[in-house]
């Protein structure tokens, strides 16, 4: 079972003003018909052994996170609201301590909410790929096959350049021109995409080890959560006593279980 986990708390302020904090690009129909947030649900159509999906958000969201879920007839198996931001980790933590409840062993596919991706076959093939990296208990993060020297994306330096899986030798960040050209020039270098696929136990497993910390916040967050209507309103003193950190330095930088997985989608 596949759990996609879709992170839309963020503000997108690097699109400000047209993407503000109270309107952020992410549940804007910036290129189509649309949201961005139910874009990325619906181009998992047809992915196999997909399961509701877990919605994180922000509080101030949340009635047009849930409308513009009912708009598509997508019934989420939670829409977690975040007190305050605590970047990417903590976020998946609390989903990944959520998906597990069930008492069953899902694969958690995270996706933010704010990508465009035109081709949906490649990245079908990616996720059944990653699926099966997954199962095995590796930590998987999806690299994109740059086509120019950016200086707006992190990048992730692969092992083996190529297209077939490999182990990461390191998480960079934003580059300045001259060493984005170096990146692009050496084919050992991919975008990195901010999408993953591990287990959830895997994940917590890894978080635990790493920053024990965080695991023991969330998990309060969410043992002192409330129901409100469809939403999953976490403890606000608990979770503001977690350490702010992304998946990639909390826990991908410091594993070697984890595994890139190119695609050019």
């Amino acid at each position: 079972m596949i759990i996609p986990v879709i992170l839309s708390g963020g503000a997108g302020s690097r699109l400000w003003p047209l993407s503000r904090q109270h309107f952020p690009k992410q549940l804007m129909p910036l290129l189509g018909g649309r949201t961005m947030l139910q874009e990325t649900i619906r181009r998992l159509d047809g992915v196999d052994e997909l399961a509701a999906p877990i919605i994180v958000s922000n509080e101030q969201h949340r009635f047009m996170v849930a409308e513009q879920l009912r708009a598509e007839s997508i019934e989420p198996a939670d829409i977690i609201l975040e007190p305050v931001g605590r970047n990417t980790a903590p976020a998946v933590a609390v989903a990944a301590v959520r998906a597990a409840v069930e008492g069953e062993e899902p694969i958690l596919l995270v996706l933010p909410a704010d990508h465009v991706i035109r081709e949906q076959a490649p990245l079908h093939e990616a996720i059944a790929k990653g699926a099966a990296l997954a199962a095995e208990g590796k930590l998987v993060t999806f690299g994109i096959v740059p086509d120019a020297p950016e200086t707006g994306y992190g990048y992730i330096r692969a092992a083996q350049p190529g297209n077939e899986p490999s182990a990461v030798l390191e998480f960079v960040e934003k580059p300045d021109a001259e060493r984005a050209a170096a990146y692009l020039a050496s084919g050992d270098y991919f975008w990195n995409s901010g999408m993953f696929m591990f287990r959830a136990s895997r994940y917590l497993e890894e978080l635990a080890a790493h920053a024990p910390a965080m695991v023991t916040a969330c998990r309060a967050a969410l043992d002192g959560a409330a129901r409100d209507l469809d939403f999953t309103r976490l403890d606000a003193e608990a979770f503001k006593a977690c350490p702010s950190d992304s998946i990639d330095y909390a826990v991908m930088a410091v594993s070697y279980t984890h595994l890139t997985l190119p695609t050019t989608c």
